[in-house]
C-alpha cells in the first residue's frame, strides 16, 4: 500500500494523498523478517521508464522495538546509482502495510523462507511425460504419409543395377530389392501407417490424471469423449479432492484480502481523516457458479424463507447468504424490517 500524491507539512506530518495499491512478483519480493512462518518484514522493488530511462523503486518496510512500521522508498538510476534526493521516510503506525499472496502448502525448499513452494516445481516429471506423449503423436503423424510398395518388375535400373523408379514419385515409394511380394502376381502394395491415437489418448488421460491430483482436482479431471475434452466438475461434495484443494486455496487468499483491507483502512483513517473499525471483520465471498448453480440455491433458500416465514432460522440464513454477513447482522437487518418507522414499535398484524 503506498501514498500518492500527498502533502508533507512542516512538522512532517502527512496528510491527504491518494490511496493505491502496487502489486510485484514474487522475482521482486524479499522477506527482510519471518515470524512462525509469517511475514512482518519485507522489501518491494519495481523498474518503470522516466522520459525514456529505466528507474528502479525500492520501498522497504521495517519494524521498530514497539511494533511499529516505517515505510522507506529509494529510487534509482539506470545505472544503479541512488537518486538521494528522492528518497521518502514514512512514519506508520502498528498495521501491516503489506500483504503476501502465498499459494503453496509449505515451504519444503531450503531458503524458501517467506516464500512458498509453486506446485509446478513438483509436477516437473509428470509435466516431461506429458511432453512425450505430444511427441509420440507427432511422431506418428509426421511419419503417417501412405507408402506405396512396387515390385521390381516395374523398376528400370542403371548402369550400376540400381533401381529406377518410373515416376516422380520417388521419395514417396519403397523399392523392393532381391525380395519378392507374398505373390509374384502383385505389382504393387500400399502400406498405411498406423496412427496409435486410442493409446495416446489412454497416456495422455493417465498424465493428466497423475498431475490433476498433484493440484487437487482427483483423477479424471480431463477426459477425452468423442473428440472433446470433458472436464469433471459435476459436484461439489464436502470430501471431493478438488473441493477441498479449493479450500486450502481460499483461506490463504482471505488472509491476503483481509491483511491489505486492514492496511487500506488504516491509510484512510490515519492520513484522510476516515474512521473506519480496522478490528471489524472482513467478509470475503467467493464464487462456485462454476462449480455449482449458486442463483438456483439462492432461490431455493429464499422459497424456504417465504414458506417457513414461523421458522426465523431459514429468514436469516437467506440473509446471510444474500448479503454475506454474519448471523448477528442478519438478524439486525430482520429486526430493523419489522418496526415501524414512524413509532418505533412493531407493527400490528
Amino acid at each position: 500500500v503506498r501514498l500518492d500524491k500527498a502533502t508533507i507539512m512542516k512538522s512532517g506530518k502527512v496528510q491527504g494523498g491518494q490511496i493505491k495499491l502496487n502489486y510485484v512478483e514474487s522475482e521482486c519480493f524479499v522477506p527482510l523478517t519471518v515470524v512462525d512462518d509469517i511475514v512482518t518484514e519485507a522489501a518491494f522493488s519495481g523498474s518503470g521508464l522516466e522520459r525514456g530511462k529505466k528507474v528502479t523503486t525500492l520501498v522497504l518496510f521495517t519494524r521498530d522495538e514497539n511494533g511499529l512500521y516505517t515505510a522507506e522508498t529509494a529510487y534509482f538510476d539506470e545505472h544503479g546509482n541512488e537518486q538521494k534526493d528522492r528518497t521518502v521516510i514514512l512514519k506508520l503506525g502498528d498495521v501491516k502495510p503489506f500483504a503476501v499472496m502465498r499459494n503453496a502448502e509449505v515451504n519444503n525448499l531450503d531458503d524458501m523462507e517467506g516464500y512458498g513452494l509453486p506446485k509446478l516445481y513438483n509436477a516437473i516429471p509428470i509435466l516431461k511425460v506429458l511432453d512425450l506423449c505430444f511427441n509420440v503423436l507427432f511422431g506418428d503423424l509426421d511419419k503417417a504419409d501412405k507408402l506405396v510398395l512396387i515390385n521390381e518388375i516395374l523398376c528400370k535400373f542403371d548402369d550400376r543395377g540400381n533401381p529406377i523408379t518410373p515416376n516422380e514419385q520417388v521419395k514417396k515409394l519403397f523399392v523392393l530389392l532381391g525380395k519378392k511380394l507374398p505373390e509374384d502376381k502383385e505389382l504393387y502394395h500400399e502400406y498405411n501407417p498406423e496412427i496409435r491415437v486410442e493409446q495416446i489418448t489412454k497416456t495422455f488421460e493417465l498424465a493428466l490424471s497423475l498431475l490433476s491430483m498433484m493440484f487437487g482436482y482427483g483423477t479424471k479431471k480431463y477426459s477425452f469423449e468423442n473428440g472433446q475434452i470433458k472436464t469433471a466438475t459435476e459436484y461439489a461434495g464436502e470430501r471431493q479432492d478438488m473441493m477441498q484443494e479449493l479450500n486450502r486455496q481460499r483461506q490463504e487468499a482471505i488472509r491476503y484480502i483481509q491483511d491489505i483491507v486492514r492496511a487500506v483502512l488504516w491509510f484512510a483513517n490515519t492520513f484522510q481523516g476516515g474512521s473506519w473499525d480496522i478490528e471489524a471483520e472482513v467478509n470475503v465471498e467467493f464464487d462456485d457458479s462454476y462449480i455449482t448453480n449458486k442463483e438456483a440455491e439462492l432461490e431455493q433458500m429464499r422459497s424456504d424463507a417465504v414458506s417457513f416465514s414461523d421458522i426465523p432460522i431459514f429468514r436469516v440464513k437467506y440473509l446471510m447468504e444474500r448479503l454475506n454477513c454474519d448471523e448477528k447482522q442478519a438478524r439486525a437487518y430482520i429486526a430493523e424490517g419489522q418496526m415501524d418507522p414512524d413509532t418505533d414499535d412493531e407493527p400490528e398484524d
